[in-house]
């Protein structure tokens, strides 16, 4: 029972993470920036986190050691939500959430090339499959030129998150309660975007009633929930099969932006998506993959006298 509940915590993760296109479209439609937009769900985010913490009487204390860090993370985060938002302005959300599902492609590259950690041949297989994923997702139907600005400016968003994992599992702050660390990511990426926007004299106020709703349940559905049912899920199955059913991210992304908003739906997307996926789990279950081969190649090895 423990391990379904932990695979219903993990879908939740993957589901609730995937309507980020559901409640920031209307809210662009209606003329929200999206630093505005941002600022307003990571203050939110906070607020309801907070919440969470002080019911489970669970302690804010931190050290100022942990601040430079906290900062860095919150700059990674921030770089990751404001890239994928300006995604949606050049391709759909579904195309642009999927291209995002390749951080975990960004992570592995970052800890082959900062920290030396062994890749083997799956593992640059299944970059290969990304790439080829990427590119058919990303061309149009004809002809071989593509909104190059629109891709990079994606992609980047995988690789500020890929940054945000990396800088959280090689830091400090690494063993923190997770609601904590969630808490002070987001108050310090709120501070970022108040920063931003107060600077630049762009900070908006919700245009009516329904924005606010809408910036209520980014903050608390794609924001919150998916970080409360993140841990939840890991403590039930680990972070393996989190990590697979992470999957059902860009899917929804994908059905939310056919079925709601009338995006464009090609076989040669779905055949994009199918090879990010593919590409993605094999990265993730390198080590159980690589292990069932190694027995399979011990027993069909003949042996020699």
């Amino acid at each position: 029972m423990s391990k379904l509940g932990g695979i219903l915590y993990g879908m939740a993760t993957s589901v609730t993470f995937g309507l980020i296109p559901l409640f920031t479209l209307p809210l662009i439609g209606k003329g929200m920036v999206y630093d505005s937009i941002l600022f307003y769900r990571f203050l939110f985010a906070s607020i309801a986190l907070a919440t969470v913490m002080l019911v489970k009487k669970e302690s804010f204390r931190i050290e100022a050691a942990d601040v430079p860090v906290f900062v860095l993370l919150a700059f990674f985060y921030t770089f990751s939500s404001l890239f994928l938002l300006y995604g949606y302005g050049y391709m759909g959300a579904g195309v642009a959430t999927t291209l995002h599902f390749t951080y975990p492609v960004f992570v592995t590259l970052l800890m082959f090339f900062l920290f030396k950690e062994k890749t083997g041949w799956l593992t640059w297989v299944s970059i290969a499959f990304a790439v080829c994923g990427v590119a058919l997702l990303s061309l149009p139907q004809s002809g071989l030129s593509a909104d190059v600005k629109g891709i990079i400016i994606v992609l980047l968003s995988a690789v500020a998150y890929g940054s945000y994992i990396v800088g959280v599992n090689k830091s400090r702050v690494r063993s923190m309660n997770s609601r904590k660390l969630a808490f002070y990511v987001f108050v310090f990426t709120t501070l970022i975007f108040g920063v931003k926007d107060l600077s630049a004299g762009s900070l908006q106020l919700p245009p009516d009633p329904v924005s606010v709703v809408y910036l209520v349940l980014l903050a608390v559905l794609p924001t919150v929930v998916s970080n409360v049912t993140l841990v939840l899920a890991v403590q039930r199955i680990g972070g393996t099969l989190t990590s697979v059913l992470g999957a059902l991210e860009p899917l929804t992304a994908v059905c939310i932006g056919a079925l709601v908003f009338g995006e464009a739906f090609t076989l040669r997307e779905g055949a994009g998506i199918i090879l990010v996926l593919a590409a993605v789990t094999v990265i993730i279950l390198t080590g159980t993959i690589q292990g069932t081969l190694d027995k399979v190649f011990k027993k069909i090895r003949p042996r020699h006298a």
